[in-house]
Protein backbone atom coordinates (compact mmCIF):
# COMPACT_ATOMS: atom_id res chain seq x y z
CA UNK A 1 0.00 0.00 0.00
CA UNK A 2 3.16 2.31 0.61
CA UNK A 3 4.17 2.19 -2.94
CA UNK A 4 0.55 2.63 -4.13
CA UNK A 5 0.28 6.40 -5.77
CA UNK A 6 -3.60 6.32 -5.19
CA UNK A 7 -2.90 5.77 -1.35
CA UNK A 8 -0.57 8.75 -1.43
CA UNK A 9 -2.90 11.07 -3.23
CA UNK A 10 -5.29 10.41 -0.90
CA UNK A 11 -2.86 10.33 2.11
CA UNK A 12 -1.11 13.82 1.10
CA UNK A 13 -4.07 15.39 0.72
CA UNK A 14 -5.71 14.54 4.23
CA UNK A 15 -2.61 14.65 6.32
CA UNK A 16 -2.07 18.20 5.71
CA UNK A 17 -5.71 19.33 6.08
CA UNK A 18 -5.51 17.70 9.48
CA UNK A 19 -3.06 20.12 11.06
CA UNK A 20 -5.03 23.20 8.87
CA UNK A 21 -3.00 23.49 5.89
CA UNK A 22 -5.16 25.50 3.25
CA UNK A 23 -7.54 23.72 1.16
CA UNK A 24 -6.07 24.82 -2.14
CA UNK A 25 -1.92 24.30 -0.69
CA UNK A 26 -3.04 20.78 0.47
CA UNK A 27 -4.40 19.49 -3.26
CA UNK A 28 -1.60 21.35 -4.56
CA UNK A 29 1.17 19.42 -2.89
CA UNK A 30 -0.50 16.65 -3.05
CA UNK A 31 -0.49 16.58 -6.92
CA UNK A 32 2.96 17.79 -7.35
CA UNK A 33 4.57 15.42 -4.89
CA UNK A 34 3.23 12.38 -6.57
CA UNK A 35 3.82 13.60 -9.68
CA UNK A 36 7.38 13.54 -8.55
CA UNK A 37 8.02 11.02 -6.62
CA UNK A 38 6.57 8.29 -9.30
CA UNK A 39 8.23 10.18 -12.18
CA UNK A 40 4.50 11.02 -14.07
CA UNK A 41 5.91 13.82 -15.73
CA UNK A 42 6.26 16.68 -13.79
CA UNK A 43 6.52 18.64 -16.94
CA UNK A 44 2.75 18.69 -17.17
CA UNK A 45 1.90 20.33 -14.25
CA UNK A 46 2.46 24.05 -15.04
CA UNK A 47 0.22 23.33 -18.41
CA UNK A 48 -2.79 21.83 -16.17
CA UNK A 49 -2.38 24.95 -13.97
CA UNK A 50 -2.66 27.27 -16.39
CA UNK A 51 -5.60 25.04 -18.03
CA UNK A 52 -7.52 25.10 -15.00
CA UNK A 53 -8.05 28.43 -15.04
CA UNK A 54 -7.75 29.97 -18.59
CA UNK A 55 -11.36 29.31 -20.06
CA UNK A 56 -13.38 32.38 -20.77
CA UNK A 57 -16.54 30.86 -18.66
CA UNK A 58 -14.30 31.02 -15.74
CA UNK A 59 -13.84 35.07 -16.44
CA UNK A 60 -17.62 35.51 -14.96
CA UNK A 61 -16.17 34.72 -11.44
CA UNK A 62 -13.73 37.80 -11.15
CA UNK A 63 -16.72 39.64 -12.91
CA UNK A 64 -19.37 38.62 -10.26
CA UNK A 65 -16.89 39.41 -7.54
CA UNK A 66 -16.34 42.75 -8.81
CA UNK A 67 -20.09 43.28 -9.29
CA UNK A 68 -21.23 42.25 -5.93
CA UNK A 69 -18.46 44.43 -4.15
CA UNK A 70 -19.47 47.37 -5.94
CA UNK A 71 -23.08 47.04 -5.29
CA UNK A 72 -22.19 46.80 -1.54
CA UNK A 73 -20.14 49.73 -1.23
CA UNK A 74 -22.26 52.26 -3.24
CA UNK A 75 -25.14 51.46 -1.32
CA UNK A 76 -27.61 49.56 -3.05
CA UNK A 77 -27.65 46.50 -0.42
CA UNK A 78 -28.79 49.26 2.44
CA UNK A 79 -31.44 50.73 -0.12
CA UNK A 80 -32.73 47.28 -0.62
CA UNK A 81 -32.95 46.28 2.96
CA UNK A 82 -34.84 49.81 3.74
CA UNK A 83 -37.51 48.73 1.00
CA UNK A 84 -38.22 45.47 2.28
CA UNK A 85 -38.64 46.43 5.97
CA UNK A 86 -40.93 49.17 4.74
CA UNK A 87 -43.09 46.32 2.79
CA UNK A 88 -43.07 43.59 5.61
CA UNK A 89 -43.93 46.46 8.80
CA UNK A 90 -44.93 45.15 11.58
CA UNK A 91 -45.81 42.08 10.66
CA UNK A 92 -44.90 38.78 12.87
CA UNK A 93 -41.83 37.37 12.40
CA UNK A 94 -41.39 40.63 9.84
CA UNK A 95 -37.41 41.42 9.94
CA UNK A 96 -36.86 37.76 9.79
CA UNK A 97 -38.70 37.09 7.10
CA UNK A 98 -37.44 40.16 5.59
CA UNK A 99 -33.55 38.73 5.91
CA UNK A 100 -34.46 35.91 3.71
CA UNK A 101 -36.11 37.76 0.74
CA UNK A 102 -33.50 39.88 0.83
CA UNK A 103 -30.66 37.31 1.06
CA UNK A 104 -32.11 35.35 -2.04
CA UNK A 105 -32.22 38.62 -3.78
CA UNK A 106 -28.84 39.51 -3.23
CA UNK A 107 -27.65 36.24 -3.84
CA UNK A 108 -29.06 37.01 -7.64
CA UNK A 109 -26.44 40.05 -7.39
CA UNK A 110 -23.45 38.91 -5.17
CA UNK A 111 -23.47 35.00 -5.94
CA UNK A 112 -21.27 34.41 -2.56
CA UNK A 113 -22.41 33.07 0.61
CA UNK A 114 -20.15 34.93 3.00
CA UNK A 115 -20.18 38.34 1.03
CA UNK A 116 -24.05 38.37 1.27
CA UNK A 117 -23.37 37.58 4.89
CA UNK A 118 -20.98 40.35 4.97
CA UNK A 119 -23.23 42.64 3.13
CA UNK A 120 -26.28 42.12 4.64
CA UNK A 121 -25.54 41.02 8.28
CA UNK A 122 -23.68 44.51 9.33
CA UNK A 123 -27.56 46.05 8.08
CA UNK A 124 -30.12 43.40 9.51
CA UNK A 125 -29.00 41.77 12.42
CA UNK A 126 -28.91 44.93 14.77
CA UNK A 127 -32.13 46.72 12.96
CA UNK A 128 -33.40 42.91 14.31
CA UNK A 129 -31.82 42.91 17.44
CA UNK A 130 -33.54 46.57 18.12
CA UNK A 131 -36.57 45.64 17.33
CA UNK A 132 -36.44 42.79 20.09
CA UNK A 133 -35.31 39.95 18.39
CA UNK A 134 -32.75 37.76 20.01
CA UNK A 135 -29.41 38.60 18.53
CA UNK A 136 -28.33 34.95 17.90
CA UNK A 137 -31.56 34.06 16.04
CA UNK A 138 -30.95 37.25 14.10
CA UNK A 139 -27.43 36.31 13.06
CA UNK A 140 -28.47 32.87 12.18
CA UNK A 141 -31.37 33.61 9.97
CA UNK A 142 -28.76 36.02 8.00
CA UNK A 143 -25.87 33.69 7.80
CA UNK A 144 -28.34 30.57 6.57
CA UNK A 145 -30.60 32.48 4.26
CA UNK A 146 -27.66 34.32 2.79
CA UNK A 147 -26.51 30.46 1.68
CA UNK A 148 -28.68 31.17 -0.85
CA UNK A 149 -26.36 32.86 -2.91
CA UNK A 150 -24.96 29.90 -4.17
CA UNK A 151 -28.59 29.00 -5.65
CA UNK A 152 -30.10 31.85 -6.51
CA UNK A 153 -28.50 33.01 -10.40
CA UNK A 154 -25.73 34.05 -11.03
CA UNK A 155 -23.74 31.48 -8.79
CA UNK A 156 -20.50 31.45 -8.86
CA UNK A 157 -20.88 27.42 -7.75
CA UNK A 158 -22.89 27.12 -10.99
CA UNK A 159 -20.08 28.35 -13.30
CA UNK A 160 -17.50 25.84 -11.74
CA UNK A 161 -20.24 23.01 -12.45
CA UNK A 162 -20.81 24.02 -15.75
CA UNK A 163 -17.42 24.39 -16.46
CA UNK A 164 -16.31 20.91 -14.79
CA UNK A 165 -19.41 18.91 -16.10
CA UNK A 166 -19.37 20.97 -20.22
CA UNK A 167 -22.87 22.41 -19.40
CA UNK A 168 -25.02 25.77 -20.32
CA UNK A 169 -23.82 27.89 -17.58
CA UNK A 170 -27.30 30.10 -18.81
CA UNK A 171 -29.29 26.47 -18.21
CA UNK A 172 -27.77 25.94 -14.67
CA UNK A 173 -28.66 29.32 -14.00
CA UNK A 174 -32.48 29.21 -15.22
CA UNK A 175 -32.43 26.05 -13.15
CA UNK A 176 -31.53 27.36 -9.84
CA UNK A 177 -34.02 29.96 -9.60
CA UNK A 178 -37.02 27.66 -8.94
CA UNK A 179 -34.94 25.52 -6.24
CA UNK A 180 -33.81 28.90 -4.60
CA UNK A 181 -37.56 29.97 -4.39
CA UNK A 182 -38.70 26.55 -2.75
CA UNK A 183 -35.57 26.64 -0.43
CA UNK A 184 -36.28 30.42 0.57
CA UNK A 185 -40.03 29.76 0.91
CA UNK A 186 -39.00 26.77 3.59
CA UNK A 187 -36.77 29.38 5.12
CA UNK A 188 -39.14 32.19 5.39
CA UNK A 189 -42.15 29.15 6.96
CA UNK A 190 -39.83 28.55 9.51
CA UNK A 191 -38.46 31.44 10.62
CA UNK A 192 -42.29 33.30 11.32
CA UNK A 193 -42.97 29.68 13.07
CA UNK A 194 -40.32 30.88 15.11
CA UNK A 195 -41.12 34.00 15.59
CA UNK A 196 -44.26 33.38 16.11
CA UNK A 197 -43.57 31.54 18.96
CA UNK A 198 -40.72 33.77 20.37
CA UNK A 199 -43.56 37.08 19.90
CA UNK A 200 -40.95 38.65 17.36
CA UNK A 201 -42.42 41.38 15.09
CA UNK A 202 -41.43 43.88 12.44
CA UNK A 203 -41.13 48.26 12.54
CA UNK A 204 -43.91 49.71 11.75
CA UNK A 205 -43.82 50.82 8.22
CA UNK A 206 -43.99 54.59 7.28
CA UNK A 207 -46.90 56.37 5.97
CA UNK A 208 -47.46 55.77 2.01
CA UNK A 209 -44.96 59.06 0.91
CA UNK A 210 -42.35 56.98 3.13
CA UNK A 211 -42.77 53.56 1.13
CA UNK A 212 -42.52 55.54 -2.26
CA UNK A 213 -39.39 57.20 -1.27
CA UNK A 214 -37.88 54.03 -0.31
CA UNK A 215 -39.03 52.40 -3.50
CA UNK A 216 -37.99 54.72 -5.65
CA UNK A 217 -34.11 55.05 -3.55
CA UNK A 218 -34.28 50.82 -4.33
CA UNK A 219 -35.37 50.97 -7.62
CA UNK A 220 -31.87 50.91 -9.26
CA UNK A 221 -30.89 48.13 -6.99
CA UNK A 222 -34.35 46.11 -7.69
CA UNK A 223 -33.45 46.10 -11.30
CA UNK A 224 -29.78 44.70 -10.95
CA UNK A 225 -31.27 41.14 -11.50
CA UNK A 226 -33.61 41.84 -13.77
CA UNK A 227 -30.78 43.28 -16.15
CA UNK A 228 -28.67 40.56 -15.35
CA UNK A 229 -30.65 37.35 -15.88
CA UNK A 230 -33.23 39.18 -18.29
CA UNK A 231 -30.36 39.57 -20.57
CA UNK A 232 -29.23 36.03 -20.49
CA UNK A 233 -32.56 34.44 -20.92
CA UNK A 234 -33.12 36.69 -23.65
CA UNK A 235 -30.31 35.33 -25.54
CA UNK A 236 -29.02 39.04 -25.72
CA UNK A 237 -25.26 37.96 -24.08
CA UNK A 238 -24.03 35.18 -22.34
CA UNK A 239 -23.69 34.49 -18.55
CA UNK A 240 -19.88 35.74 -18.63
CA UNK A 241 -20.70 38.89 -20.70
CA UNK A 242 -23.62 39.21 -17.92
CA UNK A 243 -20.62 39.91 -15.40
CA UNK A 244 -19.16 42.50 -17.22
CA UNK A 245 -22.29 44.29 -17.54
CA UNK A 246 -23.18 43.85 -13.90
CA UNK A 247 -19.85 45.51 -13.18
CA UNK A 248 -20.64 48.59 -15.50
CA UNK A 249 -24.46 48.75 -14.13
CA UNK A 250 -22.75 48.95 -10.59
CA UNK A 251 -20.71 51.46 -11.66
CA UNK A 252 -22.77 53.75 -13.76
CA UNK A 253 -25.21 53.81 -10.58
CA UNK A 254 -23.09 54.59 -7.97
CA UNK A 255 -21.54 57.34 -10.27
CA UNK A 256 -24.12 58.95 -11.59
CA UNK A 257 -27.80 57.52 -9.77
CA UNK A 258 -25.94 57.66 -6.31
CA UNK A 259 -22.97 59.81 -6.83
CA UNK A 260 -21.13 57.60 -3.88
CA UNK A 261 -18.42 56.05 -5.28
CA UNK A 262 -15.41 57.95 -4.52
CA UNK A 263 -11.52 57.26 -5.92
CA UNK A 264 -10.91 55.57 -2.85
CA UNK A 265 -14.04 53.55 -2.18
CA UNK A 266 -12.79 52.40 -6.21
CA UNK A 267 -9.16 51.18 -5.09
CA UNK A 268 -10.41 49.71 -1.76
CA UNK A 269 -12.94 47.77 -4.25
CA UNK A 270 -10.49 46.88 -6.58
CA UNK A 271 -8.13 45.52 -3.94
CA UNK A 272 -11.22 43.25 -2.44
CA UNK A 273 -11.68 41.90 -5.97
CA UNK A 274 -8.27 41.13 -6.30
CA UNK A 275 -7.71 39.33 -3.45
CA UNK A 276 -10.90 37.71 -3.50
CA UNK A 277 -10.81 36.33 -6.90
CA UNK A 278 -6.66 35.25 -6.06
CA UNK A 279 -8.04 32.94 -3.83
CA UNK A 280 -10.99 31.67 -5.80
CA UNK A 281 -8.71 30.61 -9.16
CA UNK A 282 -5.83 29.29 -6.99
CA UNK A 283 -7.96 27.08 -5.09
CA UNK A 284 -9.32 26.21 -8.68
CA UNK A 285 -5.91 25.43 -10.30
CA UNK A 286 -4.69 23.56 -7.58
CA UNK A 287 -8.16 21.40 -7.80
CA UNK A 288 -7.22 20.95 -11.36
CA UNK A 289 -4.13 19.77 -10.52
CA UNK A 290 -5.65 17.13 -8.10
CA UNK A 291 -8.30 15.54 -10.41
CA UNK A 292 -6.28 15.40 -13.20
CA UNK A 293 -3.83 13.31 -11.14
CA UNK A 294 -6.70 11.32 -9.72
CA UNK A 295 -7.73 10.11 -13.22
CA UNK A 296 -4.22 9.75 -14.03
CA UNK A 297 -3.68 7.58 -10.73
CA UNK A 298 -7.19 5.55 -10.89
CA UNK A 299 -8.61 6.48 -7.64
CA UNK A 300 -11.63 8.54 -9.48
CA UNK A 301 -12.56 5.03 -11.31
CA UNK A 302 -11.80 3.39 -8.09
CA UNK A 303 -13.89 5.25 -5.98
CA UNK A 304 -16.76 5.34 -8.53
CA UNK A 305 -16.50 1.57 -8.79
CA UNK A 306 -16.74 1.19 -5.25
CA UNK A 307 -19.53 3.68 -4.92
CA UNK A 308 -21.70 1.93 -7.31
CA UNK A 309 -21.21 -1.66 -6.09
CA UNK A 310 -22.76 -1.21 -2.94
CA UNK A 311 -26.14 -0.63 -4.62
CA UNK A 312 -28.24 -0.77 -7.52
CA UNK A 313 -31.04 1.40 -6.67
CA UNK A 314 -30.51 4.89 -7.52
CA UNK A 315 -32.31 5.91 -4.11
CA UNK A 316 -29.81 4.46 -1.88
CA UNK A 317 -27.11 6.11 -4.18
CA UNK A 318 -28.65 9.65 -4.04
CA UNK A 319 -28.84 9.44 -0.70
CA UNK A 320 -25.02 8.28 -0.02
CA UNK A 321 -24.24 11.05 -2.71
CA UNK A 322 -25.93 13.78 -0.31
CA UNK A 323 -24.59 12.31 2.76
CA UNK A 324 -21.16 12.52 1.57
CA UNK A 325 -21.50 16.08 -0.04
CA UNK A 326 -23.41 17.74 3.37
CA UNK A 327 -20.02 16.07 5.24
CA UNK A 328 -17.64 17.35 2.68
CA UNK A 329 -19.57 20.87 2.73
CA UNK A 330 -19.23 21.05 6.11
CA UNK A 331 -15.37 21.06 6.11
CA UNK A 332 -14.35 22.37 2.58
CA UNK A 333 -15.61 25.30 0.19
CA UNK A 334 -17.95 24.35 -2.62
CA UNK A 335 -15.29 25.02 -5.38
CA UNK A 336 -13.13 23.09 -4.14
CA UNK A 337 -15.67 19.96 -3.66
CA UNK A 338 -17.02 20.78 -7.21
CA UNK A 339 -12.98 19.72 -8.66
CA UNK A 340 -12.46 17.31 -6.10
CA UNK A 341 -15.76 14.99 -6.23
CA UNK A 342 -16.78 15.80 -9.88
CA UNK A 343 -14.72 14.01 -11.80
CA UNK A 344 -15.86 10.21 -9.38
CA UNK A 345 -19.93 11.35 -9.39
CA UNK A 346 -19.38 11.72 -13.50
CA UNK A 347 -19.32 7.59 -14.40
CA UNK A 348 -21.87 7.11 -11.50
CA UNK A 349 -24.42 10.06 -13.12
CA UNK A 350 -24.24 8.66 -16.41
CA UNK A 351 -24.88 5.03 -15.35
CA UNK A 352 -27.90 5.79 -13.09
CA UNK A 353 -29.08 8.54 -16.20
CA UNK A 354 -29.51 11.62 -14.22
CA UNK A 355 -29.97 14.67 -15.88
CA UNK A 356 -26.60 16.62 -15.32
CA UNK A 357 -28.47 20.03 -14.82
CA UNK A 358 -30.54 19.03 -12.40
CA UNK A 359 -27.82 17.31 -10.75
CA UNK A 360 -25.50 20.21 -10.36
CA UNK A 361 -28.91 22.58 -8.75
CA UNK A 362 -29.08 19.49 -6.22
CA UNK A 363 -25.17 19.35 -5.76
CA UNK A 364 -24.96 23.02 -5.14
CA UNK A 365 -28.00 23.13 -2.32
CA UNK A 366 -25.95 20.24 -0.93
CA UNK A 367 -23.23 22.80 -0.60
CA UNK A 368 -24.81 25.58 0.69
CA UNK A 369 -26.23 23.79 3.31
CA UNK A 370 -22.77 22.83 3.99
CA UNK A 371 -21.52 25.98 4.49
CA UNK A 372 -23.87 26.78 7.39
CA UNK A 373 -23.22 23.18 9.08
CA UNK A 374 -20.68 23.29 11.89
CA UNK A 375 -17.93 22.04 12.84
CA UNK A 376 -16.18 25.27 9.60
CA UNK A 377 -19.45 26.62 8.82
CA UNK A 378 -18.04 29.69 6.74
CA UNK A 379 -21.33 32.00 6.54
CA UNK A 380 -22.18 31.02 10.60
CA UNK A 381 -18.67 31.78 10.93
CA UNK A 382 -19.01 35.44 9.22
CA UNK A 383 -22.15 36.13 10.82
CA UNK A 384 -20.67 35.23 14.20
CA UNK A 385 -17.97 38.07 13.81
CA UNK A 386 -20.53 40.82 12.39
CA UNK A 387 -22.49 40.21 15.40
CA UNK A 388 -19.41 39.66 18.04
CA UNK A 389 -21.25 36.42 18.86
CA UNK A 390 -19.63 33.09 19.33
CA UNK A 391 -20.26 30.06 16.78
CA UNK A 392 -21.73 28.21 19.39
CA UNK A 393 -24.05 30.91 20.35
CA UNK A 394 -25.45 31.28 16.49
CA UNK A 395 -25.40 27.65 15.85
CA UNK A 396 -28.17 26.56 17.97
CA UNK A 397 -30.99 28.95 16.22
CA UNK A 398 -29.87 28.02 12.99
CA UNK A 399 -30.35 24.32 13.63
CA UNK A 400 -34.24 24.64 12.78
CA UNK A 401 -33.48 26.71 9.39
CA UNK A 402 -30.80 23.97 8.05
CA UNK A 403 -33.50 21.10 8.25
CA UNK A 404 -35.90 23.04 6.63
CA UNK A 405 -33.43 23.48 3.78
CA UNK A 406 -32.76 19.98 3.91
CA UNK A 407 -36.41 19.24 3.66
CA UNK A 408 -36.68 21.45 0.67
CA UNK A 409 -33.67 19.39 -0.76
CA UNK A 410 -35.65 15.87 -0.24
CA UNK A 411 -38.36 17.27 -2.17
CA UNK A 412 -36.22 18.98 -5.03
CA UNK A 413 -34.36 15.18 -5.15
CA UNK A 414 -37.74 13.39 -5.44
CA UNK A 415 -39.46 15.89 -8.05
CA UNK A 416 -36.62 16.45 -10.70
CA UNK A 417 -39.56 18.38 -12.72
CA UNK A 418 -39.57 21.51 -10.22
CA UNK A 419 -35.92 21.91 -11.18
CA UNK A 420 -36.17 21.33 -14.96
CA UNK A 421 -39.43 23.18 -15.33
CA UNK A 422 -37.37 26.41 -16.23
CA UNK A 423 -34.82 25.94 -18.26
CA UNK A 424 -37.39 23.53 -20.02
CA UNK A 425 -39.87 26.51 -20.67
CA UNK A 426 -37.62 28.97 -21.91
CA UNK A 427 -35.72 26.92 -24.40
CA UNK A 428 -32.40 26.40 -23.13
CA UNK A 429 -32.78 22.89 -22.15
CA UNK A 430 -34.38 19.73 -23.52
CA UNK A 431 -34.70 16.07 -22.13
CA UNK A 432 -32.68 13.48 -22.75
Amino acid sequence: MLKDPVFWTLALFLLPLLIRVPIAVALGLAAVSVVWLWDMGYQMLSYNFYAAIAKTPLLAIPFFIFAGIIMEKVGIAERLVRLIKQLVGDMTGGLAVAAVIVAAFWGAVSGSGPATVAALGLILIPSMAQAGYDKAFAAATVSVSSGLAIIIPPSIAFIVYGDIMQQSVGALFAAGVVPGIVVAGSLAITVYAVSRCKGYRGEPRGDWRTVLTTLREAFWGVLTPVIIMGGIYGGVFTPTEAAAVAVFYGLFVGLVIYRTLTWKMFYAILTETVVSTAVVMFVVACAGLYSWLGATVGLIDAIAGALLSISESPLVIMLMINIILLLAGMLLDANSIMYIFLPILMPIIKALGWDPIWFGVIMTINLAIGQVTPPVAVNLFVGARISNLSMEAIARPAIPLIIAAALALALLCALPEITLWLPRALGMFKAS
